[in-house]
């Protein structure tokens, strides 16, 4: 049973989850989450999930770990500017960086913030289909168990198309 979601309490503030990678449909997420906070009184996390790879070695693994840091602090960065960019600013960002399988952590996060109130993820382009994160959470067998809604943002969208919205 997941914690009741605190959002509209005194002393909490209502999150949008964006879960961050290098991949394109990350921007529709997070611009589209962005604007909603804005438009809210909202704020948005952005959680990069470190996934462990098999090392037998302390000394390799901690290399591993130091370098996908490095990688989340450049992309936390990097989406920080871009948020500036199309005028938003002012919204609050939260960034959470946890180690473990991708969903797992998704999950952990929204139960360990009782502030987290929707997760925003960008559906891909691809002919492939929506994209792995997407398939297995809005569409697989967690979609009807997930403790929060999701909001999937479509992947051909521009940035006006999704300030209008949001």
């Amino acid at each position: 049973m997941t914690k009741k979601r605190r959002v509209f309490e005194q002393g909490h503030a209502r999150k949008l989850l964006v879960v961050v990678d290098e991949s394109p449909e990350v921007e529709g997420a997070l611009f589209y989450a962005a604007s909603r906070a804005l438009h809210t009184g909202g704020q948005i996390m952005l959680l990069y999930v470190i996934e462990p790879e098999n090392q037998f070695w302390d000394a390799v693994r901690q290399a591993q770990l130091d370098e996908q840091t490095n990688k989340a602090r450049a992309l936390f960065r990097l989406f920080r500017r871009k948020l500036a960019n199309a005028g938003c600013e002012k919204v609050a960002v939260e960034e959470i960086i946890r180690e473990g399988k991708l969903v797992d952590a998704i999950l952990q996060q929204i139960e360990d913030d009782e502030d987290v109130a929707v997760l925003v993820l960008g559906a891909s382009t691809e002919t492939a289909g929506p994209g792995p994160l997407v398939s297995t959470l809005a569409a697989g067998s967690t979609a009807g168990k997930f403790p929060i809604p999701i909001t999937v943002v479509p992947g051909d969208l521009t940035l006006d198309q999704i300030q209008a919205l949001a």
